[in-house]
């Protein structure tokens, strides 16, 4: 989760100005916070996250020191891969995420059976990211979500629209987790070759060599 920071100034004059900040992590939030007020010139000063919900500074420490040894700062790659001769997909996904002061990466895959199309690959792939970060006890947090199937992003997205009823039905599937978990997705399409772990993922399910991997990174 994210966090906008609003003040007003006083000036020498006694004026009074409103300012903001752009979104950032809540460790920022707070160091930019506390340099605010040792100024002594800064008046209501609120943090609030990207839902809405507004904290003052001390309300904010208690937060972060609650939500500390949580999964956060989540970015998901994920990717699908599809055979038409078995009709099976190889789902990736590669989760970056905070706990604590540490940052860690799982890498994981799966096979499954009787689909029928890569775009359909590409969304139960995307669906299986989803369902680790339930694993992983992630709720309520905004998550960023990188792929190269432009399709699926943008349908999601809503830019797109969706007449296939499998995928349509892949949709509502998603949607439905998102909203349990009560997550504020962010879509990023890049290029397949910033997607290589997660392409690479899904490969190795197709051939039979099943992951899950969670590594720390230092």
């Amino acid at each position: 989760m994210k966090y906008r920071l609003e003040w007003m100034y006083k000036t020498k004059t006694n004026e009074k100005v409103q300012f903001s900040s752009e979104l950032v992590s809540g460790e920022t939030a707070i160091q930019i916070g506390e340099e605010l007020e040792s100024t002594g010139k800064v008046l209501d000063l609120f943090f609030y996250d990207e839902k809405g919900t507004s904290w003052i500074l001390k309300e904010m420490k208690k937060l972060m020191t609650e939500i500390e040894e949580d999964p956060h700062e989540i970015t998901v790659y994920f990717d699908g891969g599809f055979q038409k001769e078995t009709n099976q997909a190889g789902l990736g996904a590669v989760i970056f995420f905070k706990q604590g002061r540490k940052k860690y990466r799982i890498r994981a895959n799966e096979r499954i059976d009787e689909l029928e199309t890569n775009n359909e690959a590409e969304y139960a792939a995307f669906y299986y990211a989803l369902n680790i970060l339930e694993d992983l006890g992630v709720h309520h947090l905004s998550c960023e979500f990188k792929g190269d199937s432009q399709v699926v992003l943008k349908q999601l997205e809503g830019e797109w629209p969706c007449y296939e009823d499998t995928l349509n039905s892949w949709l509502d599937r998603i949607e439905g987790k998102i909203k349990e978990l009560g997550l504020i997705p962010k879509y990023t399409t890049i290029n397949r070759k910033d997607n290589k772990e997660a392409d690479k993922l899904a490969t190795q399910a197709l051939a039979g060599k099943e992951i899950f991997a969670k590594t720390l990174i230092l």
